[in-house]
């Protein structure tokens, strides 16, 4: 088979990888992708079209989530995605309620929209700024050290944790070294919260309990190893990626200008299918079992292309193309089935007021013709690394 799945890349290839041609071929030639293992192991296989994606998600049985506890477990500790049945809907229960509708709004009037004023206030009067480097990168990460209940001067050190612990898989030491650096800094917090609650997330999980049991430190560090990642890295990326659609549609970015309230969720929606910031899911076959008429044996890892799936033209029309107007379809960026991502509300509301702020504070935003064009780059995790633009001073 000839695609660059079974060439094995470095660092940099894996972060600037381009990854849609490839899974092109595979929609229209393999549908599923099986590839041997370089290390001995079972064959892996990688499902590219959107019916079978969105079928091995649903069917948690057959498609077990306990692989992520053997592969991005060693970093983030006891691990909800790892979890199926009883104990996954147990554990999703404990944390569920801090994403409500109800509470959201709460974090919307109080942290969600203070930290975006306060980013762009830094940079509205300069006339120029790197989106990446002075608002997209930082803001998710606050928004969730908020509500867990990390100090906000602190963020730019989950940032950096957050990265290297979902790297780990590249770059085992530096995952592991991260993943001890988050564990030892939230100890004290832990602590502090178990003498004294204060009404945030992490007193919260201190607190709860499980058929009668309270959680053990080590679960709760899982947690928040997760939470903070996921809270935190995946929604600055796919604001990037929102930011470069509007930026190169110049047309689409001044009627979303005229109109955020009408347009911004559409905005949103397009760039989650487009451009997701995390392209794909694992799971490991519980049993012998097909995908599309190709046999899966048991105990062989099944990788779901959300990122693939989302551009299947049996799905969407026109998929590679971002565009407003496109009938209103589910996508695959936020998962299906009991493990669909219980912050989708969250970082959806974060994008909406991130969005809504920055086209407001920032008239006349624009690309800066004298910087290189933004490259939305990466295989499993994709965003942009740098937004050069100018607009006009406040």
């Amino acid at each position: 088979m000839d695609t660059p799945y079974v060439q094995p890349m470095s660092e940099q290839e894996w972060h600037e990888f381009q990854p849609y041609a490839m899974w092109a071929h595979g929609r229209e030639h393999d549908q599923v992708i099986a590839l041997d293992s370089l290390g001995g192991g079972p064959t892996s296989y990688h499902v590219t079209r959107y019916a079978d994606a969105e079928h091995v998600l649903r069917d948690w049985e057959t498609f077990s989530s306990s692989i992520n506890g053997e592969v991005i477990g060693q970093y983030m500790g006891d691990l909800i995605l790892a979890m199926n049945g009883k104990e996954h809907r147990q554990y999703r229960n404990l944390v569920a309620h801090a994403f409500r509708a109800s509470v959201l709004d709460r974090w919307d009037r109080t942290l969600v929209v203070p930290v975006i004023e306060g980013l762009l206030d830094d940079i509205a009067p300069l006339g120029h700024a790197d989106l990446v480097a002075s608002i997209t990168s930082q803001y998710p990460v606050q928004v969730i050290c908020g509500i867990v209940g990390v100090p906000l001067a602190d963020h730019a050190r989950f940032a950096q944790w957050a990265e290297e612990i979902n790297m780990g898989p590249l770059h085992h030491e530096r995952g592991l070294a991260a993943s001890r650096a988050m564990r030892d800094y939230l100890e004290p917090l832990v602590a502090a919260r178990r003498a004294e609650p204060t009404g945030d997330l992490l007193s919260e999980l201190v607190h709860a309990e499980i058929d009668g049991e309270r959680l053990t430190d080590e679960k709760i560090y899982g947690f928040l190893r997760l939470l903070l990642p996921a809270g935190a890295e995946t929604t600055f990326r796919v604001m990037g990626n929102a930011l470069v659609a509007l930026l190169t549609h110049p047309d689409d970015l001044a009627r979303v200008v005229a109109d955020p309230d009408g347009l911004l969720p559409e905005v949103i929606e397009e760039t989650l299918r487009w451009e997701t910031s995390v392209t794909m899911v694992s799971r490991v076959a519980a049993v012998d079992t097909e995908i599309a008429g190709c046999p899966i044996p048991a105990g062989c890892p099944v990788n779901v292309l959300t990122g693939s799936s989302d551009r299947d033209l049996d799905r969407f029309d026109d998929a590679d193309e971002w565009k407003l107007g496109r009938p209103q379809q589910h996508h695959l960026a936020f998962g299906t089935g009991p493990h669909q991502c219980l912050g989708m509300h969250l970082a959806r509301l974060e994008l909406r007021a991130g969005l809504a702020a920055i086209l407001c504070r920032l008239p006349n935003l624009r690309l800066d013709p004298d910087a290189p064009p933004p490259v939305i780059q990466g295989y499993a995790f994709r965003g942009p690394d740098t937004l050069p633009v100018l607009f006009d001073p406040a």
